[in-house]
C-alpha cells in the first residue's frame, strides 16, 4: 500500500509540474473549500487558534485589517478559517510542483520587504541559520536563498517508511536547494554543517518532537522548539527568522529578520532569550496574513485543547526542524 501511495504522489507531482499553474491554483483552492466543509472538527480547531491570533492583533493594534476585525466579527473569523484551508491546499500544490520551481522564476516572483537583511544573509556566502514557520510558501525562500548563496541548505526530516516516497522527497527537496538529513541525528549534523561553512534551515513554530519549551505566543504559552536557538548559541552562527507569504498574481512577499545571539550569561538564559525573540518575529510575520499560517489546524496552545497537545503526525515531523534541550551538553562535532 505504501508503494502504491508513493507512486500516486510521484505521478501527481509529475502532472502538476507539467500543467500551467493558474488552473491548478484554482483547483487547489476548490479542494481546500471542500476540505473545510468535510472536516468540521479540524475547522473548529482552526477557528479557536485563529480567534486567538485575531484577538491578539486587535488588542495590540497590529496585523491585517481582516485579522483585527475577526476578533469581534464571526463572519470575518470564518473567512479566515476558510482561507486557511485554501492556503493549506495551495501549500501541498507547491510541494508537488517543487521540482519545476526554478531559481529564475523565484527571483522574478519574490519581492523582498527586507532587502538589506537578505543582502546581509548572503554576504560572503557565510553560514547562517534560517528559521521559518509553517507559513506561506516555505519552498520559495529556500530556492531563492540557495540560488543567491550558491549551495544547498541542510534541513532535518524524519525518514518515511516507504523507500520510494523517501527517495522522491529527497529528490524534490534537492531540486529546491535542500539537503535532507535524518531528524534523529539532526543536531550533530546541523552543527557540523555550520562549522564547514554551509547554512541550515529549520521550521520551529510548533513542537513536533516533544522537547519544546513553553513560550508566550500571541499572549498564551505554547511549546516551542529550542533547537534553532540552541544551535545558534552553540555555534555562533547568525540566526535569521522569516518567510514568504503569497500576494496577488502569483507573487510572494519575503521578509527576513536578523536576531542578535546573546554572547554573555548562562547558556540556558541565552537560549531562552533567543527563543523569545524568534517567537516575536513569528508573531509579526503571522499577523500580516494569519490565514497563511497552515499550522492553525494543529494543536498549538494546550489550554485551547483542554489537554496536552496530541502527538504530531509523520507529515508534520517531516516538515519540522529538530528540537533540543538547552541544558544538554554540546555535541562533539568532527
Amino acid at each position: 500500500m505504501t508503494s502504491v501511495r508513493a507512486a500516486l504522489i510521484r505521478g501527481a507531482s509529475a502532472v502538476a509540474c507539467a500543467l500551467p499553474e493558474p488552473p491548478l491554483v484554482a483547483l487547489a483552492e476548490a479542494a481546500g473549500e471542500l476540505w473545510y466543509r468535510a472536516t468540521p472538527a479540524r475547522a473548529a480547531r482552526a477557528r479557536r487558534n485563529l480567534r486567538r491570533v485575531a484577538e491578539a492583533c486587535a488588542r495590540e493594534g497590529r496585523g491585517s485589517a481582516l485579522a483585527r476585525r475577526a476578533a469581534s466579527d464571526p463572519r470575518a473569523l470564518e473567512l479566515l478559517v476558510r482561507r486557511a484551508y485554501r492556503h493549506a491546499a495551495r501549500y501541498y500544490l507547491e510541494v508537488a510542483r517543487t521540482p519545476a520551481l526554478t531559481p529564475d522564476e523565484v527571483m522574478e516572483r519574490l519581492d523582498l520587504e527586507t532587502p538589506e537583511a537578505v543582502a546581509d544573509m548572503v554576504a560572503g556566502k557565510r553560514a547562517v541559520i534560517v528559521v521559518g514557520a509553517h507559513f506561506g510558501a516555505i519552498e520559495v525562500p529556500v530556492v531563492y536563498l540557495a540560488a543567491r548563496q550558491g549551495y544547498q541548505y541542510t534541513a532535518p526530516m524524519e525518514t518515511v517508511p516507504d523507500p520510494g516516497l523517501q527517495a522522491w522527497i529527497e529528490r524534490s527537496r534537492s531540486s529546491a536547494g535542500i539537503r535532507i538529513v535524518p531528524i534523529e541525528h539532526a543536531r550533530r549534523e546541523l552543527a557540523a554543517t555550520l562549522r564547514t561553512g554551509h547554512s541550515v534551515g529549520l521550521v520551529a513554530d510548533r513542537d513536533l518532537t516533544g522537547g519544546g519549551i513553553p513560550m508566550p505566543f500571541f499572549g498564551y504559552p505554547a511549546s516551542i522548539p529550542a533547537g534553532p536557538a540552541l544551535l545558534a548559541v552553540e555555534t555562533g552562527a547568525p540566526l535569521f527568522v522569516g518567510g514568504a507569504r503569497r500576494t496577488s498574481k502569483g507573487h510572494f512577499l519575503g521578509r527576513m529578520t536578523l536576531l542578535e545571539v546573546p554572547a554573555d550569561g548562562p547558556r540556558r538564559e541565552r537560549v531562552l532569550t533567543l527563543m523569545r525573540r524568534t517567537v516575536a518575529v513569528f508573531e509579526d510575520l503571522i499577523a500580516q496574513a494569519p490565514e497563511q499560517w497552515w499550522a492553525v489546524c494543529q494543536p498549538i496552545w494546550p489550554d485551547l485543547e483542554g489537554e496536552a497537545p496530541s502527538p504530531p503526525s509523520a507529515a508534520d515531523r517531516a516538515a519540522s526542524g529538530a528540537a533540543g534541550d538547552p541544558d544538554a551538553p554540546e555535541p562533539a562535532v568532527a
